[in-house]
């Protein structure tokens, strides 16, 4: 008989996973929206570009978009653990689905301005801060307990396909129909997510305790609960460091690439679908991971070389360079990330699970949308190469700082809980 190591044996039983009908549907499902949104994540910043915008307005783009996560997020998480996540899920994206809609109608009848862009921008921020903890809880919420860090990888190894068949999409349609074709791809992609979730999730969903609403004595009582334990509040600061000081780097590769390297959509695309590739290696290689790894090495460690690939991608003077540091980049970010959600998850008592993804999004959005912002200031005064390059540094010094004290904590300890879960 031949055996096989270990890792490959692990990755083996990691991928019968997707051969379930819930979440190998919710993952094609996830797949494909994914895919649209990054479609137009590629276009946006262009069709702003073209449309006369400077490094501060597209910084401003991004901001609003992850912005109302620091008002909202926290509302959210407690939706996602008191209501109906089918209503919130479905209402809020249906919402989210007419911004795209209205982006086409603008275009199509030569009225787009710089501002349309971004305040429609800011109510797919405001809904995305409503309803995404309802659905980042799903793929934990449908299958057992010992399945949850595998969920969570492969989920990440959907977002980061998209990643690269999104800007690959993006290419395609800029180069034959215009950014246009982005924004319808995007509109279209909603409509399976919202159908599979509606499937999935039974009325009534994880409404564990609905006649207590949204007691704000409650939600911070247990918001209080997470950010006691030293290995979940590491996770969380080290998630917001990476966010805010790493996060642009995405952002403003179009300036990089454009502005800076004089490439053209196809070399933006070709770098942002590089990033796509980058995290999605990183995901694949944490499903060769068994159960009861320490998830902070990984996290901080990655963390730490994310911060100096920024930096590395802020001194390239080459644009054929710029997607393999790209790639690099896309893996770190995407080992320290997802090790960092898989702790927090598992960590997390399912009646908490909500608020726990909620403080997580809250890092990672909020922290961008801060990056950005800064970053775009610093664009516009010392240009986005010093601008990304200060970043670079700071996040490779604070990591240091903030995963030695991560590590000091000792070995984490997980939440017991039954092997199996209630359904969402």
């Amino acid at each position: 008989m031949i055996h096989l190591p270990a890792h490959i044996g692990t990755f083996k039983q990691s991928l019968r996973l997707l051969r379930t009908p819930r979440f190998g549907t919710y993952y094609a499902a996830t797949l494909l929206s994914n895919i649209g949104s990054w479609s137009q994540q590629v276009a946006e910043p262009w069709l702003l570009l073209s449309l006369g915008a400077s490094s501060l307005l597209i910084g401003l783009d991004s901001f609003v978009q992850s912005a109302p996560v620091w008002l909202l997020i926290l509302a959210g998480g407690m939706l996602a653990d008191k209501s109906d996540r089918r209503r919130i899920i479905t209402i809020f994206q249906a919402i989210q689905m007419m911004c795209p809609v209205a982006l086409v109608l603008l275009l199509l009848t030569n009225l787009v301005q710089p501002w349309m862009v971004v305040a429609l921008s800011l109510v797919v921020g405001v809904t995305d801060a409503l309803s995404m903890p309802s659905f980042q809880t799903i793929a934990a919420s449908i299958v057992r307990h010992d399945q949850i860090a595998t969920a969570i990888a492969l989920n990440s190894t959907q977002f980061n396909l998209s990643r690269i068949l999104g800007p690959a999409l993006a290419g395609i349609l800029m180069a034959s129909v215009g950014a246009i074709g982005c924004f319808v791809a995007n509109a279209a992609s909603y409509v399976p997510f919202i159908a599979v979730a509606l499937w999935i999730l039974p009325p009534g969903s994880a409404a564990a305790h609905p006649d207590q609403g949204l007691d704000r004595h409650r939600l911070f009582l247990g918001l209080r609960r997470i950010v006691a334990s030293e290995h979940m509040r590491g996770a969380l600061v080290t998630v917001l460091t990476t966010s805010t000081l790493c996060g642009p780097l995405i952002i403003f590769c179009p300036v990089l690439v454009k502005d800076v390297l004089q490439g053209d959509a196809t070399q933006f695309s070709l770098s942002i679908g590089a990033f796509g590739l980058g995290g999605l290696l990183g995901a694949v290689a944490l499903l060769g991971f068994g159960a009861g790894y320490d998830g902070r090495k990984l996290s901080t460690g990655f963390a730490t070389a994310y911060g100096g690939l920024t930096a590395l991608a802020a001194i390239n003077p080459w644009i054929s360079g710029l997607p393999v540091i790209l790639m690099l980049a896309g893996f770190a970010m995407s080992v320290s990330n997802t090790s960092a959600n898989s702790l927090l998850q598992s960590a997390a008592p399912p009646r908490l699970r909500g608020r726990t993804i909620s403080l997580y999004m809250l890092a990672m959005r909020g922290g961008l949308s801060i990056g950005s912002l800064t970053a775009g200031i610093g664009a516009d005064l010392l240009g986005v190469r010093y601008a990304l390059l200060l970043n670079g540094a700071l996040a490779l010094a604070a990591h240091l700082v903030i995963g030695r004290r991560w590590l000091q904590a000792g070995p984490p300890i997980f939440a017991q809980r039954p092997q199996t879960e209630s359904q969402a």
